[in-house]
């Protein structure tokens, strides 16, 4: 124990990159809570300039492309969809002035907004909707979930868009925050939305620059005239600009971070707390030799202490999960999950020795290199494993190659990454259908893949999150993976301004951001 303790140390010392993961459409990689600290809320002043930092380029301005979440989080201030997610994790009008639901949840109708425009000035028009959703299903691919559920896609009059599904789905309301753009337009070239924002200039590697938009529907929004997405690609130098004051929010502080924040800056920065909504774990391929037994993989999560790695790694603010689904959705989330395994080397050895590996095996943990959280919390794991004979090999890849050797081509044993996903449950679980493309744990078990149909089916909430709720504690008793928590967010805030909220999605609002005082920074 004496050498987990000295090596959890180091680790929480050390500056630590951003927890994302996988990132795709379907969900993957950073993220947010709804239980955050919001700082106090004072009266606003319009104006001011907020300098934000982040430790990663864009991967694109074009929103229907597939991205991560760190991209994800920057364009939500550029473009909305018909509708749009809200931090307590509803989904609220945006494009859309108003939307219905039928009872059979098959067709969905929206209303315009009416005079609603686009950043350029241009007024938006059912056209502008049409080819958004026609370019967003191509970028989709033909096999996606949006594709695959679309019927037709009418325009009875100029203010109303009518969606048909081919089969009820009460989930589809999160695919309709596809970004509705300019009818032919080219967001990649020439970035056009609705947003709060619109792009000033873009320097790749370097910063991007967003204005105030004049025509934005929602009135009192947003409160600031303009704000720079910085990119820092060395986190001790974000962390260095951030207590130089160049920078005035930074995600992703490590809890020796703030504790130095606390003691170098009093009063400069505010500390908001939240969670990154992400699925960390140490997910398994369940196909590959040991790990295809389920007493092997129930091993391992009784071997692996959850709360060892919360505790040294985020001060124990971390919420410990028990399956792929994140607390803050708390209608589809099932706590019980969480106390499936309790940290059991003796219980880990008897499993191991019934499965018929008395004296443990080999097994290597891919990485990706450039995430040093994930480096760091499979190094702890490697140390707990050898504590029941499992030997753990460390192979830490760049991220390019965890995407395609890993994510796509399911050429791993085991890796440590973080997930996130959209507002319906069904992103989150879907991925573990026998069938799914996204199934890169392999997982199949008939009794899910029955789940997974009538969840999908049904129309009643309550029937539906009955259905969600089992296939977590599917996934939680089979031990598809070892679910470790949904990691503690730290952000500092610097104190001239307030308002940051946490969003259960990839988002970073700055249009709720707002200035208490005067601010040096232009």
């Amino acid at each position: 124990m004496k050498r987990i303790i000295a090596i959890l140390v180091t680790l929480v010392l050390a500056a630590s990159a951003v927890l994302t993961g996988c990132s795709s459409r379907d969900g993957e990689n950073s993220g947010t809570g709804d239980n955050a600290q919001t700082p106090t809320e004072t009266e606003p002043v319009y104006g001011g300039h907020l300098v934000y930092g982040m430790t990663q380029d864009l991967v694109s301005l074009d929103p229907h492309e597939s991205t991560d979440a760190g991209t994800r989080s920057v364009v939500f201030n550029i473009y909305e969809g018909l509708v749009k997610p809200t931090s307590s994790g509803d989904f609220e009008p945006a494009v859309a002035e108003s939307y219905d639901i039928s009872s059979d949840a098959k067709t969905y109708t929206f209303k315009l907004r009416k005079g609603i425009k686009f950043q350029n000035g241009q007024e938006v028009t059912v056209k502008d909707i049409e080819y958004s959703i026609n370019r967003y299903a191509e970028f989709s691919g033909e096999d996606s979930a949006f594709v695959l559920a679309l019927d037709k896609v009418e325009f009875p009059d100029d203010e109303t868009i009518q969606i048909t599904l081919k089969e009820a789905d009460s989930e589809f309301i999160s695919q309709l925050t596809l970004a509705i753009i300019p009818d032919g337009s080219n967001p990649a070239q020439d970035p056009i939305g609705t947003g709060p924002f619109k792009v000033k200039e873009y320097k790749v590697g370097e910063y991007l620059d967003l204005l105030k938009n004049e025509y934005y529907w929602k009135e009192g929004a947003p409160y600031l005239d303009s704000v720079r997405f910085k990119f820092i690609a060395d986190v001790n130098t974000a962390f260095t600009e951030l207590q130089a004051a160049s920078i005035d929010v930074l995600n992703y502080l490590t809890t020796a971070q703030v504790d130095s924040l606390k003691k170098s800056a009093p009063g400069e920065f505010t500390i908001v707390e939240g969670n990154m909504n992400l699925v960390h774990a140490l997910f398994l391929n369940n196909a590959w030799g040991p790990l295809s037994d389920v007493r092997v993989r129930q091993a391992i999560c009784y071997a692996v202490d959850r709360q060892a790695i919360n505790d040294f790694m985020f001060g124990g603010k971390s919420t410990l999960i028990g399956s792929h689904m994140i607390p803050s959705l708390e209608t589809w989330y099932e706590p019980k999950t969480a106390e499936t395994y309790t940290y059991d080397v003796q219980k880990a050895k008897e499993l191991l020795t019934e499965a018929g590996y008395p004296d443990g095996f080999e097994m290597t943990i891919t990485v990706p290199s450039s995430y040093s959280q994930h480096v760091d919390t499979a190094q702890i794991i490697a140390d707990q494993l050898s504590q029941v004979g499992i030997k753990v090999k460390l192979n830490k890849i760049e991220w390019t190659s965890w995407l395609s050797d890993v994510y796509q081509g399911r050429n791993y044993e085991a890796t440590v990454i973080g997930f996130d996903g959209k507002l319906n449950p069904s992103d989150w679980l879907a991925k573990y259908g026998t069938d799914a493309p996204k199934n890169m744990t392999n997982y199949s078990n008939a009794e899910y893949d029955e789940l997974l149909a009538k969840a999908i089916a049904a129309v009643d909430t309550q029937e539906k999150a009955g259905y969600y709720k089992q296939m977590q504690m599917n996934l939680s008793e089979n031990a598809a993976s070892v679910y470790i928590e949904d990691p503690a967010d730290f952000v500092a805030l610097s104190s001239a301004f307030s308002g940051y909220h946490f969003y259960p999605t990839a988002a970073w609002d700055v249009s709720t951001i707002y200035m208490i005082q005067s601010s040096d920074k232009q």
